[in-house]
Parts: C-alpha cells; structure tokens; sequence
C-alpha cells in the first residue's frame, strides 16, 4: 500500500512516524502513456487497413446497382395450409396471389418452406402453383443439419447413390 510523508514529522518513541496517512490519489500517468500509444497505433494502422490497391476509376455514366430483392415466401404447413409471408392464402386463391405479387416484382425470387412432414406431391403441386403463376427463380428452404443422419449405409459392394431411403 502506498503512502504519504507529507505533514509527518519524525519522533523519538521508535516507531518512525507520528502520522501515516494512505495516499488517497490515483496515478494517472501509466493510464495516460497506455492510451496515448494505443491512439499512435490506431493512427498508424487505420490507413493500412483500407484493403485495395490505389487506382484513378473511370467515370461511368451506367445506372446504379440497385439493391437485391425482397423474396416472396411461400410456405405450407403440415395441413397442406398455404402462406404467403405470413399470411394465410386459401388453395385457390394461391396462384391468383402470386399472380398479383409477379405484376408487382416480375423478378422477385421465390423461396418455398415445406414441413417436414408433408408428402411430396403436396410440394410438388405449390411448386407447380408458383410455376403457373410465372416465376422461374425458386428456391427450397430448409434447415441446416446432419445430412447423414438417420439414413441407412450404402451395402457393401452396391454403387455410390444406394442405400439411404
């Protein structure tokens, strides 16, 4: 612990000091010397990490790039209930929905989520609604995993793409 001899005075009974007070004072200075290199260090550094090589662009008089495109979301559910978003859409006003969507955003991608317990062909018919409907980009959602898990191995000998389900 620290202390201060400011105002003591020394005595004669043997144990030094008439008064020991702490110091009550905090030393700012190492504080100060560590923030004042870190500050260095940024200056030096920012500039190097601008990443690229240094070059005078052409100007171009080309159109912006315009921002990627909300997709439209059509899900159905374990029931075979279709949603756009998060809305419920009755079976046959799907394709006329959609429809309506495409006149909005003709290029406007399609992301179909599927519950995992829904046949096949209920998946294959939206697909074929959103295919009615217009759109060429679709993509199928699903949740990242273990693809390996639950299939059963490939027999021995059998070529690669047996076994499984």
């Amino acid at each position: 612990m620290a202390g201060s001899l400011q105002g003591a005075s020394y005595d004669d009974s043997g144990d030094g000091f008439d008064s020991y007070r702490p110091m009550a004072e905090i030393n700012v200075t190492p504080l100060v010397d560590v923030m004042l290199v870190l500050l260095i260090i940024f200056m030096v550094a920012a500039p190097l990490m601008m990443v690229g090589v240094p070059l005078d662009l052409p100007k171009t008089d080309a159109a912006k790039v315009e921002k990627a495109r909300e997709p439209v979301i059509v899900s159905i559910d374990k029931d075979g209930k279709f949603f756009v978003g998060e809305a419920e859409v009755p079976d046959e006003a799907l394709i006329a929905r959609l429809m309506d969507l495409r006149a909005k955003d003709g290029e406007a991608p399609i992301y179909v989520r599927g519950d995992k317990g829904i046949e096949y062909g209920a998946i294959m018919q939206l697909l074929g609604k959103i295919g009615q409907a217009g759109f060429a980009k679709v993509s199928l959602i699903a949740e990242a995993g273990d693809l390996t898990r639950g299939l059963a191995p490939r027999p021995a000998g059998a070529p690669a793409g047996a076994g499984g389900r």
